[in-house]
Parts: structure tokens; C-alpha cells; sequence
């Protein structure tokens, strides 16, 4: 019987084969109501009413997946050559504003459905920032991208990229399409509806991507040449059967990104979709105009007239209320400007129980964008920086372009009388020094912690090696360390962030920060260097593992927290200058490590800190710390004093180096500092 059984499935095993090589479909009436043929989603995926299938809604840093829920056959086996396969979309971008948008868009074929781990912005959903660029992913994907992130190299904000296992693409080119001879530019967010093509032929191990404008495509033809053409080979990537379907992210800024048709053929090409027969979008929500005053009708009594001149005069006193400055030089900066009105509106006229906290520099409130309801920060700052305006507000605006998971995003600035305001993402977990001093209701585990660490480690070594420009924060400590709703630590505060060009010395400037944070050669010379901002990373270590400020006035006496953890390690009990709360549930090896690299990035000499690359290295488990002889070792402080014996470690720590590649980094930024002090 069972013999029978087996005789009677293998044609049918058989034909699923054939059926999965030569797989042939197409979504030419909508996405809805196609027995066998609905689409495997998550994240904000949806399909609408309409038949639409909408990636991302109204959700702001979330994605979507959408993918054939059937796996599709790309090559018989594991070692053998991809098959060709084409496929065609129509797809469109709308976002809430004309100037920005969401992250993008991507057509993938990936091993998985729904892609577990990936994250939203900038990884358009496709990767994390642990598996971004590794071979292991087995991922091709066509992105579709509205934001320049230039962590991934970018060309710009309106482009069409192949990637291959990672966001950084192999080819990529602005979006547009060739008319004959002449390339023709398309706007990604336009709203519109654009047509892709998607080719790979397994012969030739040739890869084409085209797209243009509905408008421009009749019958069955595209466009003759290619707007990307890539001579790769694809059997590496792709395994024996894989998912095929698309991915999207949205970023603070609000979008929505539409699959209007699609159409997938593997070993041949796939149909045209006909656009008539396509659902259709919804229509984009024009701006208001507001009919309160109508001119040119005749006035007909008194009254009228005097309602007219009270209402210009409400007007006059409208526009004097919410008056901005703007100079010429301002209007590059465009999308970065927020209205003084807008911000307003946000803030509820920046009321008090709106007010987040205040610092040196200004109050912080909490905001909601009224076009968008986005949820902000809005800071304002008195000007009394010594900088000239023009040149601060380009230096806000380019720290507006940083972009990585563990910075708070600076969206823009307004400028309004004496008075400048930044607008940041909103963090609704609010500062990490809440949860650390002054016995507060709530507290962060180890675990919680450490983690916070070691992404405010990653975001220094971004703004220090890792961006076109080196940013020197200036004022690294846990008030201005943020929380997003997941308890990621994420940095912010750049009110007194200084840029420079890799390779070049930092200028002279005077003395900012906040005491026991201030490392010793700065309040000397008033240079802030990457060195400088180590030193203040290794206050914060301290302060996060001890749960302590790093002065503390006792009556009469001040106790510095390097000195105590020091005296600590000393006794060879460094554990217990930890947090008390953490009473028994924490990582002994964790803990050591981050209190020895705290003292170690508070020694007094510059050259004797670790550079942040190697500080991320050491939180990783990639490299291990030297070993420190209790012996060798005295306490550095927070001053130039007790430095006899910590020179010696310091020596042996940089001979410690002459392996490896870090050995190369450090000795140049040993050399650079040295060269600016």
C-alpha cells in the first residue's frame, strides 16, 4: 500500500518541481480576493480595500513585508547556477510632506519571509546593524531610496540601488529613465506612479534594472536601455528556493509606499502589467486655503468694514507674534527649517506642562506636529554663542545629516528674534540620569545598562571615525544620553558639537562642558579633541556602572568617582564600587570590564585613552583588555595628580598594542593629539 501511495505522489512531487522552475504570476486587478495568491504579510503591511498593497501606513519608524507566500525554485541544487528570472511593478511614494519622506522601498528576494531582525529607517527593514553586509544574509534586493544615508555610501536622496547582502550598493544611479539618448529625472516621492523592471539572466550572469513613468510606457515595451546593468553572478547569493516579495521603512517622517501591480516569471519574462486595470491611489490631501478674509467684495455697512480692519489687524499682530528671521543665506537649507508657527502649534505655545527639563542652554519641550503628528523635542537655546550665526546654523544643519541607530535625530532648527530653536526626535523614555541618581522610582537592570553602553559607544565611534566629517560632541554624560521606547540608549544633545575634517586639527576654542566630564588637557588649552570625548565616555562608564554622579559634594569634601572606583580596584574589590540595586543579578565580567575601561578612558594623559573604536572592541568581546597589574597602577583622578606607577601601566598598555590592527589607528591618534595640544 504504502508502495502505491509513493507511485501515485512522485508525479505530483514531480510536477511541483517543474511548476516552481517555470513559476509564472501576476497582480494585474489588485492584491485582494485571488484564492491561492494572497500575499504573506507583516509588520504595517496591509492590503487596503482598493486592493492596493500598502507596505508602510502612517507609523513612523516601523516597516512592512509583503511577500509570494509560496517559496520560489532558483536553481536545482545548492551548487548549481541561478536560473534567470524577470519581474515588473508598478509602484508609488507618498509622503506627508513635498520635501521629505520615509526611508524607502525595496523589491527582495531573501531565504526567510518577513525577515526576523531587521530593523526600520535607514535598514529599510532588510538588515540590523549586526548583520548588514555579511555573506550569511543570502539577500538581493533592488532599493528604491528617498534618504542619503551615507553610512551606506549613498549617492544621493532619489536613487535606484542594487544590494546584495547588505545596504551598501553595489551599483546605483539618481532615479530616472532613458528617452532615447537623453536620461530623464523622476522624482521618488513624488506620489506618482512609476513602472520597475527587475532581470536577471542566468546565462549571461547579467542583472538589469529599468524603470520609468506610466505615462511613458504603451503596450509592452520599456525603455531600450537600462537605467543599472551589473555583470554578477547570482548563485552564491541566492539559495535553492527563496521568498520573493518587497520591504519598506518609515523614518520620523511619515509616508506611505504603495505595490500598485506586479507581475514574476522565473526561466522567462514576466507579463507587462496594464495599467488600466490596476486599482487606484488614493488622492493626495492638497494644503487647506483659508477663506476667513475675501477681497474685492464690496462693503456694504459699517460693520463689515470694521470686521475687515479688525481682522487685518489680527493679522499684523499675528505675524508679529509668531516673526522669524530668515536670511538669504538660510534658504539652502530648506526641508531643515521648521516654521516658528508650526513649532508652536506643536508645543501648545511651549507651555509648562509641556516642558521636558532644562539645562544650561535652554528648556526642552515636547511637541506634536500638527501636519504630521510626529512627535518632537523642541529646544530652545539663547544666542550667546560666540560663533557667528551663519556659521552655527551650518554646523546644526550638517549634524542634521548624521544618521545612526543610537544618535537622537536632529530634524531641523528656526531661528525667531533672539531666540534659536532645535527640533530633535522625541525619546519617550526620556534621560538615562532619571534612572540612575537621586533614588528614582524606577531603575535600569545591568543587562539594560550595558546595553545602553555599548550603543553610546557605537554612536561615538560613528561621530568620531565613521562620518564624512569627525564631530567632537563636547558633552557626553547621562543627561544627555536618551531613551526611545525600547530602552536603547541613544545620544543627543549637539547644542555644543564642533566639527572638523578627518585628517586635519581641531581649532582652538573656549572652555564648554560640564565639571567631571572636562578632561584635564581641555580645561588647559580649551582644545576639545576625540580624546577629550573619550574622557567624558569614561565619566559616564563610571556613572552608569555606580549608579553615582561623578563629584559628589560631602560636606566640606568633594568625592571624585574615578578615585573612589580606583581605591576600589586597589583593595582587588572593583565589584563593589558597583550599583548596589543590582543586588545579585548582574554579569561579573561585564561589570569589571566596563569599570576598568572607565578608569582607563579617565586617565589624565590623553595618549595613555583607547581610542572609541577600541573601547567598542572591548565592550564586544572582540578584543580583550590588557592585563592591568594592581601593582603598576595608581590612581589617575580627574586631574593631573597620581600619576606615578599609572605611567607605567600606560607604557605597557600601548606596547600592549603592537599587534593587531588597532595598533595603526591609535598610533596616529596618539600622534595627532600630541601634535594639537
Amino acid at each position: 500500500m504504502f508502495v502505491k501511495l509513493s507511485a501515485l505522489l512522485l508525479p505530483l512531487v514531480l510536477l511541483a518541481h517543474a511548476e516552481a522552475q517555470n513559476l509564472n504570476f501576476i497582480y494585474n486587478d489588485g492584491f485582494s480576493g485571488r484564492s491561492g495568491l494572497n500575499l504573506s504579510l507583516d509588520g504595517i503591511a496591509e492590503i487596503t480595500p482598493e486592493g492596493l498593497l500598502k507596505l508602510t501606513n502612517h507609523t513612523k519608524q516601523r516597516g512592512g513585508h509583503a511577500f509570494y507566500p509560496n517559496p520560489v525554485t532558483f536553481k536545482n541544487s545548492e551548487n548549481d547556477s541561478a536560473f534567470s528570472f524577470s519581474t515588473n511593478f508598478i509602484f508609488a511614494i507618498q509622503p506627508e510632506y513635498t520635501t521629505s519622506s520615509g526611508d524607502g522601498m525595496a523589491f527582495v528576494i531573501a531565504p526567510t519571509r518577513g525577515l526576523p531582525g531587521a530593523l526600520s529607517n535607514q535598514y529599510l527593514s532588510l538588515f540590523n546593524p549586526s548583520n548588514n553586509g555579511k555573506f550569511t544574509n543570502h539577500i538581493f534586493a533592488v532599493e528604491l531610496d528617498t534618504i542619503q544615508t551615507l553610512e551606506f555610501s549613498d549617492i544621493n536622496d532619489n536613487h535606484v540601488g542594487i544590494d546584495i547582502n547588505g545596504l551598501r550598493s553595489v551599483t546605483a544611479a539618481p532615479a530616472g529613465y532613458f528617452d532615447g539618448q537623453y536620461f530623464k529625472n523622476l522624482t521618488l516621492i513624488s506620489g506618482k506612479e512609476m513602472r520597475v523592471w527587475v532581470e536577471y539572466n542566468g546565462t549571461k550572469k547579467q542583472i538589469e534594472v529599468t524603470m520609468a513613468p506610466i505615462g511613458v510606457v504603451t503596450k509592452v515595451t520599456k525603455p531600450a536601455t537600462p537605467l543599472l546593468s551589473l555583470k554578477y553572478d547570482l548563485s552564491p547569493i541566492l539559495n535553492k528556493t527563496m521568498y520573493v516579495g518587497f520591504s519598506s521603512s518609515n523614518g520620523p517622517f511619515l509616508t506611505s509606499h504603495y505595490v500598485v501591480g506586479w507581475s514574476f516569471r522565473m526561466n522567462g519574462q514576466a507579463q507587462d502589467l496594464i495599467a488600466s486595470n490596476l486599482p487606484k491611489l488614493p488622492s493626495i490631501a492638497g494644503k487647506k486655503t483659508s477663506m476667513l478674509f475675501t477681497f474685492g467684495v464690496p462693503l456694504i455697512s459699517v460693520s463689515l468694514v470694521l470686521l475687515v480692519v479688525s481682522g487685518v489687524l489680527y493679522v499684523i499682530r499675528r505675524k508679529r507674534k509668531f516673526a522669524e528671521v530668515l536670511e538669504d543665506w538660510e534658504l539652502e537649507y530648506g526641508p531643515q527649517r521648521f516654521k516658528y508657527k508650526e513649532l508652536y502649534i506643536a508645543t501648545k505655545g511651549f507651555r509648562e506642562k509641556e516642558l521636558l527639563g532644562t539645562g544650561g542652554f535652554g528648556k526642552v519641550y515636547r511637541g506634536l506636529l500638527p501636519s504630521s503628528e510626529v512627535e518632537i523635542a523642541v529646544k530652545r537655546v539663547s544666542l550667546e554663542s560666540r560663533q557667528g550665526m551663519k556659521e552655527f546654523v551650518a554646523e546644526i544643519v550638517s549634524i542634521g545629516r548624521l544618521r545612526h541607530r543610537n544618535l537622537v535625530q536632529l530634524l531641523g532648527y528656526c531661528r525667531r528674534k533672539e531666540e534659536l530653536l532645535l527640533v530633535y526626535d522625541y525619546m519617550p523614555n526620556g534621560s538615562l540620569d532619571k534612572y540612575l541618581f537621586d533614588q528614582p522610582e524606577m531603575t535600569l537592570n545591568w543587562s539594560q545598562r550595558f546595553k545602553v553602553i555599548k550603543g553610546v559607544a557605537s554612536g561615538l565611534l560613528y561621530l568620531h571615525e565613521e562620518w564624512e566629517q569627525v564631530v567632537i560632541h563636547r558633552d557626553v554624560k547621562a543627561s544627555n544620553v536618551l531613551l526611545d521606547g525600547e530602552f536603547n540608549g541613544r545620544l543627543g544633545d549637539f547644542g555644543l558639537a564642533r566639527l572638523y575634517d578627518h585628517g586635519t586639527d581641531p581649532q582652538t576654542t573656549h572652555i564648554v562642558g560640564t565639571l567631571g566630564y572636562l578632561a584635564p588637557e581641555h580645561t588647559r588649552t580649551g582644545r576639545a579633541t576625540t580624546s577629550t570625548d573619550v574622557f567624558a565616555f569614561g565619566a559616564f562608564l563610571l556613572e552608569v556602572a555606580c549608579g553615582k554622579r561623578p563629584i559628589k559634594t560631602q560636606g566640606p569634601e568633594h568625592v571624585i568617582l574615578v578615585d573612589w572606583v580606583f581605591s576600589c580596584w586597589n583593595r582587588s574589590d572593583i565589584l563593589e564600587a558597583r550599583d548596589q540595586s543590582f543586588g545579585t543579578d548582574f554579569v561579573a565580567e561585564e561589570l569589571e570590564l566596563v569599570l576598568k575601561l572607565g578608569l582607563l578612558c579617565s586617565h589624565s594623559e590623553p595618549a595613555a585613552r583607547p581610542s572609541m573604536r577600541q573601547v567598542v572592541q572591548y565592550l564586544a568581546g572582540d578584543v580583550a583588555l590588557p592585563e592591568v597589574s594592581l601593582l603598576g597602577l595608581s590612581s589617575s583622578g580627574l586631574t593631573d595628580r597620581h600619576r606615578e606607577g599609572f605611567d607605567d601601566y600606560a607604557m605597557s598598555y600601548q606596547s600592549s598594542l603592537g599587534k593587531g590592527s588597532s595598533h595603526s589607528s591609535y598610533v596616529a591618534e596618539s600622534s595627532l593629539l600630541s601634535g594639537s595640544r
